[in-house]
Formats: C-alpha cells, sequence, structure tokens
C-alpha cells in the first residue's frame, strides 16, 4: 500500500472534496484517514502574526538576554 497526501475540504453532506485531482490508479478502492486539526490549533495567518511581532521586537532590541530565560522557574 501507498500513501498520498492530499487537502479536502468537507462539504454539509459530510462529504470530501479534494482539492486536486488524484492522478493515480483511477477506478480503484482507497483507504481515507481524516486528520482534522484542533481548535486550537493556529493558523496560517496567527503563526505569520506571531513571526511579524516577534521580528519586529528583535529589530527594535526588545529582546531578554537568554541568560535571564530560566531566573525565577525553579526545578522539580
Amino acid at each position: 500500500m501507498k500513501a498520498l497526501k492530499a487537502m479536502a475540504t468537507i462539504n454539509e453532506e459530510g462529504q470530501l472534496t479534494l482539492d486536486h485531482p488524484l492522478l493515480n490508479d483511477k477506478n480503484s478502492r482507497v483507504e481515507v484517514i481524516v486528520l482534522i486539526p484542533e481548535a486550537t490549533d493556529p493558523t496560517q495567518s496567527e503563526i505569520l502574526s506571531d513571526f511579524r511581532q516577534a521580528w519586529h521586537e528583535a529589530m527594535t532590541g526588545q529582546t531578554i538576554p537568554v541568560s535571564q530565560l530560566w531566573d525565577g522557574i525553579e526545578d522539580d
């Protein structure tokens, strides 16, 4: 068995629509595993926004020395 990765959308009837057609092994049955992102997973726009904020802070000197990162954290 070989694996292919494809993105798809679940419609209101619960059916999958692939973003792009699969070009291999037409007219054959397949096994499908659906991975649904958790609500807490960040979106691409959230990741990009966080990166921009971090880049701005780095470029404007709003940083913390590495030596201070663990200050106040107790060993368990």
